[in-house]
């Protein structure tokens, strides 16, 4: 193995994970009754964490559900409101994964805030900043993601690029929040990984979480 090698064989993630997604009762409910939508509706805020894509707490419905309860006193965290908190459980094939925790999806989201800072720069506009307690407006973060996304889509209609840039079906990412979980811990009260799926054929199925 040497340095400059191209890794990309193995951002397409084996296996299959548990997500939880925290959201009002009535639409958990439709949702697993087959009333409605046939799957949860993509975020598509300016501030996303991972970009536009539907939501989940990997493996952790505790916290899927705390972001609801959150929600019911703090409408600005969703864009549906919450009256009553619930949470949905999907089975979520990663597929093609932006993964956030791999470095080489992150040298890529290095190179995307460098071209999104260039562009800036010629048009003398300001950089998207990600805002608040534990950056939880995450403004530029959402932008550098948006900016990959689109790179590779144009990257991959050039002639002769024989699909190398295919369109990644998912985002993860791990987010260190809430404050320390002891004094001078290395653990955040809240520490976390999400999904973010953008290709909604990727959750195989949605599930009623079991309590223990």
């Amino acid at each position: 193995m040497r340095a400059g090698t191209d890794f990309g064989l193995y951002r397409r993630l084996p296996g299959i994970i548990l997500g939880f997604h925290g959201c009002d009762e009535e639409v958990g409910e439709n949702l697993l009754r087959g009333r409605g939508p046939k799957h949860l509706t993509a975020s598509e805020n300016l501030y996303d964490w991972l970009g536009s894509g539907i939501y989940f707490w990997e493996n952790d419905p505790l916290r899927a559900l705390e972001f609801a309860q959150d929600a019911v006193g703090n409408p600005r965290l969703t864009r549906g409101k919450i009256r009553k908190p619930f949470v949905v459980g999907a089975i979520i094939d990663l597929g093609l994964c932006l993964n956030l925790l791999d470095r080489t999806c992150l040298a890529e989201a290095e190179e995307a805030f460098l071209f999104l800072e260039q562009v800036n720069e010629v048009l003398d506009a300001a950089m998207p900043q990600n805002k608040g307690p534990d950056r939880a407006a995450r403004f530029l973060d959402r932008a550098v993601i948006e900016t990959l996304h689109k790179t590779r889509e144009r990257l991959n209609k050039r002639p002769g690029s024989k699909g190398k840039y295919p369109r990644y079906d998912t985002v993860r990412g791990a987010f260190w929040e809430g404050g320390d979980l002891y004094p001078n811990a290395g653990f955040g009260k809240k520490n976390h990984i999400q999904i973010a799926v953008r290709t909604s054929a990727c959750i195989k199925g949605y599930f009623r979480p079991m309590a223990a």
